[in-house]
């Protein structure tokens, strides 16, 4: 792999077919949770993707059978209790949004096991998105104690429609991949054992296909989020601001003990 992707602890690269490149979650032990190193390589690693003239499509997946479990206990209560930390996420969860959407190629996501956090965004984000029926997608930040600020504003409404986005997003009732497929929230919906063709082959055609027509119908699509994007900025502001109140506390405490939180 180039020097350029020397940097990434947390990430792991492969080049499985001719212009396509493998991005693979690895945080091992935890389920590919998203810590410190791993948010900062989420925000940064489209600019690589984008400079590289090797790669003309990239899968996002996560190691093992999880995609990934969320973020990191020992970060979160880093961002509860230390201001320097809040804003530094904060810069990095908009880069990650801005820069998955921005990143001119097209992105793959394959999506088995846990999908929550950070690396949930990402999945979302990508241009086609692929699950197994069994893939368990939360987005849990109320439950966390928290807005629902790291991407959800800016996508749920446009892929499933207000209504469901709004069950989802207040109530973080997990649902499966073959639902999300139902209801629009991903791009498709395969058996777990054909999962990773079936991205390397979407990811394939892709590669081999019109670059600068792919590209130039994926920046005018993205025109529909980029659209989206005060509503996307409030959100994530408030997220923030939720860290530094006592739901959050509590929040991450019931994470921590495992059992239901006693917001007040």
């Amino acid at each position: 792999m180039a020097d350029r992707y020397a940097q990434y602890q947390r990430l792991k690269f492969e080049r499985p077919a001719d212009g396509v490149l493998r991005i693979v979650m690895s945080n091992p032990g935890k389920l590919n949770a998203t810590d410190q190193q791993m948010h900062w390589e989420l925000a940064e690693i489209w600019r690589t993707l984008d400079d590289d003239p090797d790669v003309r499509c990239a899968i996002l997946t996560g190691e093992g059978n999880a995609f990934s479990a969320g973020g990191d206990f020992e970060m979160i209560q880093k961002i509860v209790d230390d201001f320097e930390m809040r804003v530094r996420i904060f810069k990095e969860a908009r880069d990650i949004v801005y820069n998955v959407i921005n990143c001119s190629k097209p992105v793959v996501s394959a999506m088995r096991g846990p999908a929550v956090g950070a690396g949930l965004v990402c999945g979302l984000l990508a241009d086609v998105s692929i699950v197994t029926p069994d893939a368990k997608i939360i987005d849990g930040h109320t439950r966390l104690g928290v807005a629902a600020g790291d991407h959800a504003a800016i996508v749920w409404p446009l892929l499933c429609g207000m209504a469901k986005a709004k069950y989802y997003l207040l109530t973080c009732d997990p649902l499966n991949g073959a639902e999300a497929e139902r209801i629009g929230l991903v791009s498709l919906c395969v058996p777990d054992d054909e999962l990773d063709a079936r991205a390397l082959a979407v990811a394939t055609k892709l590669a081999s296909g019109a670059q600068q027509a792919i590209r130039w119908t994926k920046l005018s699509l993205n025109n529909w989020l980029r659209s989206a994007g005060p509503a996307f900025d409030a959100s994530a502001a408030l997220e923030m601001l939720g860290f530094t109140g006592p739901e959050a506390r509590e929040g991450l405490l019931s994470h921590q003990e495992k059992r239901k939180p006693k917001f007040v």
